[in-house]
């Protein structure tokens, strides 16, 4: 038979964590056939008025600086903007323009020359990480260093430049907070803890940090972790982001490139991967997170029935008796009471209907069941 293509995240839930850029990154993987649940981990909360950025600016025009690090397009062009409401948009794109700018990737280098500015080199990886060991090869002992944060603290980033001799200068142009609403964000995290997500994607360190701080307060925290640690997939857009989850022991998946579509292409690469693929005669079987690819056509799966079909995929061939089938759906329900072997024959029925072929699943009498595979 001839197989048609599938998309490659259909039949898969993605979960998205992201405030800014969520819709950017929700149309990425819908493309690739995702079914994506979106709950903003954080809320950022721009400071315009802030008494500590206004402090660090005026510092830095007391005494100009040598070095300027901008990590984020939009926390420069916030702190331009802050620094005209102040009165010092002027002076401050003045000691910019004597100073060396370091912008960390192209939307930091294009808000950088809209403030008609020129930088003075950007890392091809777009990472901190390279900004920081370039700024160390360039010599930093006895310089000021401006430090642009993007959200949370760089606490290596900067304690780094200060072990190299540098006087830092941190310039806090936003913060972060919880949504106003976390609902969407508790419902995600339901969702992730229960196996209904099969990767939950981070374009922030403090969405990740958030993440679990939602979870502690929820009291799952632990629940969460071993999802992440098992069953899904934790995929981060970059080093930095991953930090918060590495710190509690959670390996993550990042791309090559700390960009968007880099890390839609990897989780597009990475969940097919996963995928348990067997051949039953002429048909190809392929178990996804939430259905099932039969001779080339997506077949959704209802929750009980999968969880028995990846119990048959798991031993390919051979018999499960309707007792192991019992645990297997008591597992899944999380309840002992309610499941039978009833409980189990209605879940195999509704598995021959989803799969669209009644003899892909066998009844072997007095046994119990299997999939139509030679042992």
């Amino acid at each position: 038979m001839v197989e048609t293509e599938v998309p490659p995240l259909a039949g898969y839930t993605v979960g998205v964590t992201a405030a800014r850029r969520a819709d950017e990154l929700t149309v990425l993987l819908e493309r690739r056939g995702a079914n994506v649940m979106h709950g903003a981990a954080i809320k950022i909360v721009p400071l315009p008025d802030d008494t500590r950025l206004q402090a660090a600016t005026e510092d830095m025009l007391a005494e100009p600086v040598d070095f300027v690090v901008v990590t984020t397009g939009i926390g420069f062009r916030g702190w331009v903007e802050a620094a005209e409401g102040w009165g010092m948009g002027p002076a401050l794109l003045d000691v910019l323009a004597h100073a060396a700018v370091f912008a960390r990737g192209p939307k930091s280098k294009g808000a950088v020359r809209a403030a008609g500015l020129v930088e003075s080199w950007s890392p091809a990886s777009e990472s901190n990480s390279e900004v920081l060991e370039h700024l160390i090869e360039s010599g930093v002992d006895g310089k000021r260093v401006a430090v642009q944060l993007h959200g949370e603290p760089l606490p290596h980033f900067v304690s780094s430049l200060r072990a190299a001799g540098a006087d830092v200068v941190e310039i806090p142009v936003y913060r972060w907070t919880l949504p106003t609403d976390v609902g969407p964000l508790e419902r995600l995290l339901d969702a992730v803890v229960a196996g209904q997500v099969d990767a939950l994607t981070f374009t922030s360190a403090p969405a990740a940090a958030s993440v679990l701080t939602v979870a502690e307060q929820q009291g799952r925290k632990d629940a969460l972790v071993n999802a992440l640690r098992g069953p899904v997939l934790p995929v981060c857009v970059g080093s930095v982001t991953a930090g918060p989850l590495v710190a509690a022991g959670i390996p993550v998946t990042q791309p090559e490139r700390p960009r968007i579509g880099a890390l839609a292409r990897t989780v597009a690469t990475e969940l097919p991967a996963r995928a348990t693929r067997l051949r039953i005669g002429d048909r190809g079987l392929e178990v996804r997170g939430q259905a099932v690819v039969v001779g080339g056509v997506l077949r959704v799966v209802q929750p009980a029935p999968m969880a028995v079909l990846r119990a048959l995929t798991a031993t390919p061939g051979r018999v499960l008796s309707r007792p192991a089938l019992i645990g297997v759906l008591r597992r899944h329900s999380g309840r002992d009471d309610s499941v039978d072997a009833h409980a189990v024959e209605t879940a195999i029925a509704r598995l021959r209907s989803a799969l669209g072929d009644p003899s892909l699943v066998q009844t072997v009498v007095k046994r119990g069941y299997r999939l139509a595979i030679p042992v």
